[in-house]
């Protein structure tokens, strides 16, 4: 029997250095904390509490050392507001005092501070607790990561995607702004694993996934592994005709990976279909202001049912339609005559619409 043929690999980037914030009104105490600690990665410095909020929103950092006694606003107001804000909430954050008073550690401690400093700073013992508290940081993201992403391709798992999503659609209802969802599918993936082998459709599914994650170009942008070679994109803020770009986007991405596919029906290399969905000023129920209540009144099923659901049948209209091709189902469709549309490349003449079914299938 023949080899299967060989995928190159996708490469992965390498860890990146940690960010340490260093916090203090002294600057004599900012430089030695420099000195001492310049070996553990990305070191930025605030002599203020304001400065301090304002630089570890522009980037969040892997652990803040941070001086109680400052003018203005002192170190148990900055934590206070770290701890208030869910970006920065799980940062841990280091004290460092001039008191070795009880009642500031225990006030430190209450408000989520893992560690305290004493000054003068003796540079071995500020080094030892750093490097236990990056370690201990790093054990707590792994978790988290291995929870929420997906162990092969890297990228959001299911539970991951339903928190997302549903989390973006309240923003939605709360600030009247628009919603996208992408359902992409692999053809004929089947096919490919019976062809190429099983190892080969891993670094298939990576790869696809990694064009995925590339397509989604802002912060709020998520892909996630759906399930099997299922993979689906949420993109808040974005209308029918920003998910219509990211749609077509994709498909020439797909196309760009040339990954041979002898065993397709739609294409000598691996292709995808996708199905799309928007909540936007074209819907019947879109709200009209944050207050409007209509909102709530969407179809007969929750609301952001009704938009997986409505993606979902476009990428069967899709698969139905021959593969490697975009459709977009309208929500005021869902529970009516459900008519997709073809979502054509600029090469590509536009087709007549579809109609969509109630059912899924790979």
């Amino acid at each position: 029997m023949a080899p299967h043929p060989k995928l190159p690999d996708i490469g992965n980037p390498g860890p990146s250095a940690h960010k340490l914030l260093l916090v203090d009104d002294d600057p004599m105490v900012i430089a030695l904390l420099g000195n001492t600690l310049e070996g553990f990665g990305r070191l930025q410095f605030a002599t203020s509490g304001i400065d301090a909020l304002r630089l570890a929103q522009d980037t969040v950092p892997d652990l803040i050392l941070l001086d109680i006694e400052m003018p203005g606003m002192g170190g148990f107001e900055v934590c206070r507001a770290l701890k208030a804000n869910p970006q920065l909430a799980d940062v841990p954050v280091i004290f460092i005092t001039s008191h070795d008073a009880g009642e500031h550690e225990v006030t430190g401690l209450a408000l989520g501070g893992v560690d305290f400093i004493c000054k003068p700073l003796r540079p071995a013992s500020v080094v030892a607790r750093v490097r236990m508290h990056l370690r201990m940081k790093d054990m707590s993201d792994m978790l988290r990561r291995s929870a929420y992403t997906d162990g092969l391709t890297g990228i959001a798992n299911r539970r991951q995607f339903d928190d997302l999503l549903g989390r973006e659609w309240h923003r939605a209802e709360r600030t009247a702004s628009p919603i996208s969802l992408l359902m992409i599918d692999i053809d004929a993936f089947k096919n490919f694993n019976d062809r190429y082998g099983h190892p080969a459709g891993d670094k298939c599914l990576q790869r696809v996934a990694w064009a995925v994650q590339q397509a989604g170009h802002r912060p709020a942008d998520l892909a996630a592994r759906f399930g099997g070679e299922e993979f689906a994109m949420v993109l808040p803020n974005t209308d029918a005709a920003g998910a219509e770009v990211v749609a077509l986007h994709l498909l020439e991405a797909i196309d760009a990976l040339a990954i041979p596919h002898a065993a397709s029906p739609a294409h000598p290399f691996v292709s995808v279909s996708i199905g799309a969905s928007s909540f936007d000023g074209s819907c019947q129920n879109w709200v009209g202001h944050p207050a409007d209540s209509r909102l709530g009144t969407l179809g007969r099923h929750q609301p952001v049912a009704d938009l997986l659901m409505a993606a979902d049948r476009a990428l069967y209209t899709a698969k139905q339609a021959g593969r490697r091709g975009a459709y977009f189902l309208s929500l005021d469709d869902l529970d009516g005559p459900g008519q997709a549309i073809r979502l054509s490349r600029p090469s590509e003449t536009v087709c007549e619409p579809l109609m969509a079914v109630a059912s899924s299938d790979g």
